[in-house]
């Protein structure tokens, strides 16, 4: 059975850091890409980080760039968004994603608050 459990959410003031985790179990395939989206209330989900777990690539959204960091433990199967210089905007539930084969899994999502 696939799980991706995230942790790492809560509620930060504006200038903080948070760091994201999200454990992934269970996936039959060998991964193609990880990455964090985020969904704020009233807008489309969208990518904040990835990486071409083939060649090491990562891709930021520009809104984050300079201030978000993904990274992964293979031998804990674990990912990470260490998210620093946190702004009211980067206020969402924000989800863990992986891509294998043709399959395309999701995390149940955790809140991420910044106020001003």
């Amino acid at each position: 059975q696939v799980q991706l459990v995230e942790s790492g959410g809560g509620l930060v003031q504006a200038g903080g850091s948070l760091r994201l985790s999200c454990v992934a179990t269970g996936i039959p395939f060998a991964i193609d890409t990880i990455g964090w989206y985020r969904q704020a209330p009233g807008k489309e989900r969208e990518l904040v980080a990835a990486i071409d777990t083939s060649g090491g690539l990562t891709n930021y959204a520009e809104a984050v760039k300079g201030r978000f960091t993904i990274s992964r433990d293979n031998a804990k199967n674990t990912m990470y968004l260490q998210m620093n210089s946190l702004k009211p905007e980067d206020t969402a539930v924000y989800y863990c994603n992986v891509r294998a084969f043709v399959r395309v899994y999701w995390g149940q999502g955790t809140q991420v608050t910044v106020s001003s």
